[in-house]
Order: structure tokens, then sequence, then C-alpha cells
């Protein structure tokens, strides 16, 4: 019932049909990348998801990380599992060939991080932030860094991280005090401390190269007068071999609600030996703008998590409706027990779930085709548009879908009733591992924040307009005819809310205080959009008889979550609208330690 099957229909659906992987697979950069060589890697990659990485999820959840002797041990189901990922190349697939990446597009690769987050969720986080650190170094490190050290973290020999964070900054990471010293040698002495370091140390890999966010000794205060530095395990020769241990130690693991096989370590650096060593990556100063390269990626990696965690979870909801029996539904013949699938309720919440896990999968897919035109446009103005579309919908996937993750997560395990709220039928660990997905990387307050103070007033808002004008389809397939009002209704919610925040920009509390109603409120909207317009071209093809044609059961069960979505989903934006325009007069009524507060 726990088990995992990589739901390859529907992601080639949204591959053919939402986030159309042909209009990337012609482009230059992608002359390998045909539908063919792809559809074959999903299965592999789905087989692989479920028979080698799905089985060590409970496991991992039962061991645990564990702190011995200043060393982390992940779980022993781990090892092999990612020895076996290694070699399989699965996480070089969207890395440049020079350093001998797979060279495909990102919106594939994104279809086989969902299978991994979705067969464990807690693995799939050191490939996730290795894959980041790779991105960042790629575009910002010097060629003699990446000839050091990009092979082997392309292929996952070695790892990386991403160290933000420290005890008196959270958030804030231009509070950050830890130090770089220059050495005299083009090197630099790094000291200090960082919390919440994602597989911060471990045994995977034989090497961890660490990405640090430090302050030079005459930088400037705040995020401008931050720098990057790589800060490896082990020192690298010039010839690539490992030599001695820097001085970079684990000092201790958090204890917390879910990934419990992902490390979350307290690192000290320089703590040691007067400082660990480190290489600064690009200009001084420059270590904000750089690493938010890593962390875009990582955004639209943690939006996935909640895709990845929700598919997973309903799963296991579904197939316990269909083998579990209990009263006796509408219809059914006195004295029989019916599968908790035929109660009204429990096939409310099956296909709920269902619908907006299509519209998350749609988001996030797009997400990545947008990244990819960004990178390998055509012409300069498709580039510029497909940036334009990755910088709005970034903070939208990554918000909106781990809400949803952990909303729809919770909804499954309802569907076992008190037989989820247990741990022994496994589906509560999933709410557990989702509940932080809308805390990392920047929490979904934030996300909010940069879509309503930066994004709205750059070229991304204006691609708002633009997806809005394109929001219902020209022609929809008489299945879903009677869904274009409701769609054209929904559309001109957005709209409005849309130049309510425009019109109220010199009053930054009031925008800031409906900034998480209206991103929720734009991803219903789009997302909902995406999966109509899905449906209305497999239609199409399927009457068309062209070489994409959907099966057509399948486009019969899109098509109903199709309507679920807009029928059942979609009303919610009326709602939100409101919460919008409220402004931040009641927010700030009362003093802070006034009762109520």
């Amino acid at each position: 019932m726990d088990g995992y099957r990589a739901p390859l229909a529907d992601i080639g659906f949204t591959l053919d049909h939402v986030a159309p992987l042909r209009t990337l697979t012609d482009l230059p950069a992608f002359p390998h990348a045909d539908g063919e060589t792809l559809a074959a890697l999903l299965e592999e990659a789905g087989r692989f998801a479920a028979e080698v990485v799905a089985p060590t999820n409970r496991d991992g959840d039962r061991e645990g990380a564990r702190l011995e002797d200043g060393r982390v041990v992940t779980p022993a189901s781990f090892h092999d599992a990612y020895a076996r990922y290694v070699a399989a190349g699965w996480g070089a697939m969207q890395h440049p060939e020079q350093h001998g990446g797979g060279g495909f597009p990102l919106l594939a690769a994104t279809a086989v991080k969902e299978l991994i987050t979705s067969a464990n969720m807690a693995f799939s986080l050191n490939p996730l932030l290795t894959t980041g650190a790779v991105h960042l170094l790629t575009h910002h490190g010097s060629p003699e860094q990446q000839a050091r050290y990009l092979p082997r973290m392309v292929t996952g020999e070695w790892s990386g991280t991403m160290n933000l964070t420290e005890p008196q900054a959270g958030s804030d990471v231009g509070a950050v005090t830890t130090r770089a010293e220059p050495t005299g040698d083009g090197r630099y002495r790094i000291t200090g401390q960082k919390i919440y370091i994602t597989y911060g140390d471990h045994d995977l890999s034989e090497q961890i190269v660490h990405l640090v966010l430090a302050r030079l000794p005459d930088a400037p205060p705040g995020t401008k007068g931050i720098s990057l530095f790589i800060v490896p395990k082990f020192l690298v020769a010039d010839d690539g071999t490992l030599g001695a241990r820097n001085d970079v130690e684990v000092v201790s693991l958090e204890h917390k609600l879910g990934i419990h096989a992902s490390p979350t370590c307290v690192m000290a650096f320089g703590e040691s030996e007067g400082g660990a060593i480190g290489e600064l990556v690009g200009a001084p100063h420059d270590g904000m703008r750089q690493m938010f390269t890593m962390m875009n990626d990582a955004r639209l990696g943690v939006g996935l998590q909640g895709l990845a965690i929700a598919e997973r979870a309903a799963q296991h909801a579904e197939a316990y409706a269909r083998e579990r029996r209990q009263g006796r539904a509408p219809g059914a013949a006195p004295g029989e027990q019916s599968p908790l699938i035929d109660h009204p309720d429990v096939r409310r919440m099956l296909l709920e779930t269902r619908a907006a896990i299509d519209a998350m999968r749609a988001l996030c897919y797009e997400n990545a085709r947008a990244l990819d035109l960004a990178l390998h446009g055509a012409d300069d103005a498709a580039r510029r548009e497909g940036q334009a579309l990755a910088d709005l919908l970034t903070p939208l996937s990554k918000s909106w879908c781990t809400d949803l993750g952990v909303e729809l997560t919770s909804t499954a395990l309802q569907v076992l009733g008190g037989m989820g709220y247990v741990e022994e039928t496994g589906i509560a660990q999933h709410l557990r591992d989702a509940r932080i997905a809308p805390i990392y990387e920047g929490t979904n307050g934030i996300q909010a924040i940069d879509l309503v103070l930066r994004k709205l007033p750059s070229e991304a808002g204006a691609m708002i307009d633009t997806l809005l004008d394109g929001l219902v389809p020209d022609a929809l397939p008489e299945s879903l005819a009677d869904l274009a009002a409701p769609l054209a209704a929904a559309r001109d919610v957005a709209r409005d809310a849309t130049r309510a925040l425009r019109d109220r920009g010199e009053e930054p509390l009031d925008v800031l205080a409906g900034a998480h109603a209206y991103l929720r409120l734009l991803s219903t909207v789009l997302a909902t959009g995406l999966v109509v317009r899905g449906v209305a071209h497999a239609r199409a093809a399927l009457d068309g008889g062209g070489p994409d044609a959907p099966d057509p059961d399948l486009l019969a069960a899109r098509t109903l979550r199709a309507r679920v979505l807009v029928t059942r989903l979609l009303p919610a934006v009326h709602g939100l609208a409101p919460v919008v325009a409220a402004g931040a007069g009641d927010l700030y009524a009362l003093a802070p330690d006034a009762a109520g507060v």
C-alpha cells in the first residue's frame, strides 16, 4: 500500500501538452533530446525511483542520520542507492556536456527529480543541493575552479552545500558575520558558524564542496558586503587529488519534525586551526547575487517537493481507499461494507487532490521550461521572455506548491482516518516531511514579498498581463466549453487584484499585507489556465491524429480533473480578492504587546 508507482502517463501528458517539451528539443542546444530518447530515460528513471530509491524511505525515516565521532552517518540503505544513482548519471542530466553532464533540458531533468523526490524526499535533498552548487559554479566560477570541482560534482561523486544562515541572522542574510581574511597567497581563511546546512556532512560522497557566504575585512554592511567562497571539506591539489582535511567541523545535528534521514547540520568554520581555507568566487562583495543563482534553482526544486510528496501521499490514499471496506455507500446492497472510494466525501478528497496535483505539475514544469528558454532560446528576445516568465513563476512554484503540498498530504492522511495518524501505515511520514518545504529557501512569506515588491514592478510583472490575456483558450473542447466563463471570471479577478497592488505601490504596508493572498490567487488562476490549455491541446491532437495524440482514457481522466479544478478549487480566488485589497490597517491596530496579538 505504501509503494510508489512512477506517474509516467501524467508526466508524459504534461510534457506533451501543458509545458511542451517539443518547444525545446528543436533548439540547437538539445539536438540529442528527442522525444523517443527522453521517453526511454523517464521510463528507466521511474523504475529506478520505484525499485531502488523508494524502499529507502521508511528505513531512512526510522534510522535517521546521526553524528558519531565528529562525522555524520546516513542510513545504511542510502549507501547502495546513492552509489547506483551516481553510476546511472541521473544527477548529471541537465548539466553542460563540457563538464561531463548530459546536456538535457532542465524540463526533462525536472521530471526525473520529481520521481526521485517522491520516492524519498530526504534522499533527494543531497542531489538538489549539489545540482544548485554546480549551477552556480557553471555561471560564476573561474575556469580553474570549474575544472577543479565540476567534473566530480556533476557526476555526484562530490556533493555541494549552500551555507547562508547564521544563528543571529535567520532569513536576514545581510546580517551574516562569518569572516574571510586574505592569506596573502590568493586564498582566504574563513571563520564563523552556519546553521541549517542540509547535508553539511555525510558519508555518501568522498568530498563535500561548501559554498559559503562571508565578509571580507573591508566589506560594507548588509547584503552589498557579502562575498562567496568555495570551502571544500578536503583541500584539493592542482591535479585534483584530495589532500588534508580542511578546518570545517560539524557541531551538531538538528532534531527535526521530518526528513530524519537528511542531516541538517550546524557547521563551524575555522574553530580548530585558525580558519578554513577557501577561495573567492568571482568579484568581492558579489556573493549575494551569485548565491541567488543557486537559490533560484533550489526554489524550483523545493516547489517540486510539494508536488512530489503530494503525489506520493495521494497514491497511498488511493490504494487504501480501494482496499479498505467501511460503512455502506449510497446505493450499496444492505449488509455490505463498501470500499472507502465509493463514499462521496472520500471521492471528493481524492479527486480534488488529483486535480490540484495536475495544476502543481503544470506550474513547476512550465517554470522549468521557462528557465530552459532563458538560457537557450532561439534569440535574445526569446531568452528575455523566458527569463521574465521564469522570474515570475519561481516564487509561485516555490510558495504555492509547497503550501499545497502540506494541505494535500494532510488530506491524503485524512482518507485513512485514524490509520493515517498512526506511524505504522507510513503516510504520517509524508506529512512530517512535507512541512519543511514552505520554510526552505526563503519562507513562503518572503516569496510573496519578492513577488509584489520586486517582480510586479519589473518585466516579470508585465508577463502577468501577457499570461492573463492568453489564459482562456480561443477554442475549448465541447467537454470543457462551459468552463470558459468561470475561467474568464477568475482571470478578471486576477487582473483587478494585480491592478490594485500596482495602484498601492506607494503604500508598502498595504501591498505587503495582501502579498500572500495575491500569490495564492495568481498561482491558482495561472496554474488552472495551464491545465485547461493542456487538455484543449490534447483534445485537438487526438482529433487530428497527430504523433502526440494522448491515450483516450487518459484524456478523459484529465478532462474530468480539469473540470474539478475549475468548478471546485478555482472559486477560492473570489474569496482571496478582498484579502488582497484589505490593506494593513487591522494588522497594526493593536500594539505588539496588546492582548490578541
